[in-house]
């Protein structure tokens, strides 16, 4: 394969999520053109693993609908389209507003200390699958104590459509987030759901459209 994809291989743990940051970002690129076919083995090789964590993130990617497998012929890569981006990231700040204006009045002393230590986690990494994940946990705690279950489970589909790895495509974007974040933090220490949850919907919007942009 002739692409050059770059993997740096520290943690044995967290080698599928690699895997799949090197593949998403290099569709998101363009540097495999819609159609084309991807080639396990050879990725493999590309990336010297074993092709068990590549099994694992073209099933991460299809379920993010940047490819499709098919029998017999493996992953293809879908087009992408700039308008679902658009609408999955508006969706997603309005449906997270009214489920941290729901759940911010609920949360306990402990789920703000976990909070708390997930800033601290994010703002202490310069490993984007570090932030990451704290990334997503931090998202998921803010939302936690809403019992309204359709929503939830409408947000889960949308947070499982797309990837929430914008570190990895977005220059600067881990230093942005914290800001935000701390503001966040800061309106539910207040038990401010209102504010909070205006805060978490312009924290999505912000980001939807650096995505759009940085991929126009």
């Amino acid at each position: 394969m002739s692409k050059n994809l770059n993997l740096k291989l520290e943690d044995k743990n967290t080698l599928h999520l690699k895997v799949c940051n090197v593949l998403r970002k290099a569709i998101l690129q363009g540097d495999f053109e819609p159609g084309q076919r991807l080639i396990q083995s050879e990725l493999a090789d590309s990336l010297g693993v074993s092709r068990m964590p590549i099994r694992e993130s073209l099933r991460k990617l299809e379920s993010e609908g940047l490819v499709k497998l098919e029998p017999h012929r493996g992953a293809i890569v879908k087009a992408m389209n700039v308008e679902d981006i658009e609408e999955i990231y508006h969706l997603r700040a309005c449906l997270e507003k009214l489920a941290v204006e729901q759940s911010v009045p609920h949360l306990t002393a402990g789920d703000i200390s976990e909070l708390k230590r997930l800033m601290e986690e994010m703002e202490g990494t310069e490993d984007p699958e570090v932030f990451v994940q704290a990334n997503i946990s931090y998202h998921h705690l803010l939302i936690k104590r809403c019992n309204w279950n359709r929503l939830l489970s409408f947000i889960e589909t949308l947070w499982n459509g797309f990837p929430q790895q914008t570190p990895t495509l977005l220059p600067g974007q881990m230093d942005l987030s914290n800001q935000e974040h701390q503001q966040i933090l800061d309106a539910v220490n207040e038990k401010d759901e209102s504010k909070a949850a205006v805060l978490v919907s312009e924290h999505i919007k912000r980001t939807g459209e650096a995505l759009v942009n940085s991929l126009g």
